[in-house]
């Protein structure tokens, strides 16, 4: 096979060529890291290319598929991870020029990546994140600015931008990203690849986010069936973790079958109002909403019962912001992105009291939430009201916004109520920019999340995104 149809082939495709022999580890590894070469000066989606472990992982495996004795149910598949989580034997800089690229290289893996690495993934290397995840775009002091895929004039959405540029290019079928106010979600809908926010704790993370139970870690794949897959790997307990969720009822792959009929789907195109959303991002989300319908859901068109929390949000996200520089001399301080020293000085002025009514606000959405999922299995709407604007800033220009939460209504609010919520493609503006439509559902229905994606896919309504060279 030629290096794009290796690149092409979700994680389920290169398992099942594993299997029959077709091509193996070392092939599909190599393309893979042809094609980071090849997407990295356009698009910057990699910190760093772990090359030759890479290779020596994938021999490995070829040799374990060559004796028919794959180590686990991703032998073999190239991984990113972003540059939040550990990877063992390598720095994590976390966009930030405060940290020694020469310094600390960490002896043990986040959960996740713990995981994947028990079940004989192959490590590509470390994404871009904007400094210490803080915003809804990737660019950073340490490896500047991050492009779309589609059009590398416009932003990758972020923070796990990187990640979402290198699946969307071929550069690995899977990645992991982390989300606090929709990080995986936001550059999947930029991007035109899936991404999946799951329940709060059901995927470890070590160590803890000075976010707090804001911060998620997801899968970034090609579409929801390989999701449900890297699901099955990453979100198991473990230990150094004490918020992480106990195991999971059951296979998150074996839950995909069983369509969407009999389904009671809230339709919300803008909460009620509270969101302009442009008319081809509105148009597309409508088109695949009736096609759910189409397949047998009770699609009502309704809104969830909550104003828009972004004051909450922020007083919560500012402070874990704050908390993250604290150690911080003030000539480090000065090599912070400028909007990040910004929202830290605001976080820090915060008091305890403050902190505990935001939590009020938290807690009240969270319990309206709960109440609207006794009527409603899942609630749809844009992932985003916008597509991808121009690369290098925060909030498109002449916007008005001031802050990135500004264009993510959809997204934040689900990191606050802990949901599971994932971005489906559904279409492009006449641009060529994907569109893409959320799928949130109560806490700990994760699985219905994903069976509601894999519908779609197997539908055609979501078939992914192909930027042009890809």
């Amino acid at each position: 096979m030629t290096d794009r149809d290796l690149t092409e082939l979700t994680a389920v495709d290169l398992l099942d060529g594993y299997r029959s022999g077709a091509f193996g580890p070392v092939e599909a590894t190599r393309a893979a890291l042809r094609r980071a070469e090849e997407i990295q000066p356009e698009l910057n989606a990699f910190v760093r290319v772990t090359a030759e472990d890479a290779l020596e992982q994938a021999a490995e495996s070829e040799e374990r598929w060559r004796r028919g004795e794959p180590c686990g149910l991703l032998d073999g598949v190239p991984v990113t991870v972003k540059d939040i989580l550990l990877l063992r034997g390598h720095p994590t800089l976390k966009g930030s020029l405060t940290i020694d690229p020469e310094g600390r290289r960490w002896d043990e893996d986040a959960p996740s990546v713990a995981r994947l690495r028990e079940h004989g993934a192959v490590f590509l290397g470390k994404t871009t994140t904007p400094e210490f995840g803080w915003k809804g775009v990737t660019d950073s002091p340490l490896s500047g600015i991050t492009r779309n895929p589609h059009d590398p004039a416009r932003t990758a959405g972020g923070s796990s931008g990187g990640a979402a540029a290198a699946v969307a290019r071929g550069a690995g079928p899977l990645a992991l990203g982390t989300d606090g106010g929709g990080s995986v979600r936001i550059p999947a809908a930029f991007c035109g690849i899936f991404a999946l926010k799951p329940t709060y704790g059901r995927v470890p993370l070590y160590p803890a986010s000075a976010f707090g139970t804001l911060a998620h870690v997801g899968p970034m794949t090609r579409d929801a069936k390989d999701a449900a897959l890297l699901m099955d790997v990453i979100g198991r307990p473990d230990s150094r973790d004490w918020s992480a969720l106990g195991p999971a009822p059951g296979s998150f792959t074996e839950g995909l079958a069983g369509g969407v009929r009999g389904l009671r789907v809230a339709y919300s195109p803008s909460l009620g109002g509270q969101v302009a959303v442009q008319p081809a991002v509105a148009s597309a989300v409508r088109r695949a909403v009736e096609r759910l319908a189409a397949l047998g859901a009770y699609v009502e068109e309704t809104d969830p019962d909550f104003s828009e929390p972004v004051e909450a949000f922020h007083t919560l996200w500012f402070s874990g912001a704050a908390r993250v520089v604290q150690h911080l001399t003030r000539y480090q301080r000065e090599l912070l992105d400028p909007g990040l020293r910004e929202i830290c000085g605001t976080g820090a002025r915060y008091s305890a009291l403050d902190y505990l009514a935001a939590v009020d606000v938290r807690m009240d959405l969270g319990r309206r939430m709960g109440r609207f999922h006794d009527t409603y299995d899942l609630l749809v709407t844009p992932t985003l009201p916008i597509t991808a604007f121009e690369a290098g800033t925060e909030v498109p220009k002449g916007s008005g916004h001031r802050r990135w939460t500004g264009w993510t209504p959809f997204t934040y609010p689900f990191n606050m109520t802990q949901q599971p919520a994932a971005s489906v493609p559904v279409g492009t503006d006449a641009d060529g920019l994907p569109v893409g439509l959320q799928l949130v559902a109560a806490r700990h229905q994760d699985p219905l999340v994903l069976r509601a994606a894999h519908a779609l896919y197997e539908a055609g309504v979501a078939t992914g995104v192909r930027p042009g060279g890809s």
